[in-house]
């Protein structure tokens, strides 16, 4: 796992002593696309889980309330 810290501090360096002219563009295209999808991939795993809820038992459906007419 040292060499993951080690390898990112050298990209953070090398963008952090790049001009802002350039760090804008830089930042733009590698880093929003890279947000956009990580949050697609949460999004996913969320509805998944959403879909198929670990707990086994299945709860019944509360009866409706009988209607009383007017």
């Amino acid at each position: 796992m040292d060499w993951l810290v080690q390898w990112w501090d050298g990209v953070e360096l090398w963008v952090v002593q790049l001009p802002v002219a350039v760090q804008f563009p830089v930042v733009m295209v590698v880093v929003l696309p890279l947000c956009l999808g990580v949050a697609r991939l949460i999004d996913r795993v969320v509805d998944w889980g959403a879909k198929n809820p670990a707990s086994g038992a299945e709860v019944a459906p509360e009866p409706e309330p009988e209607k009383v007419p007017a």
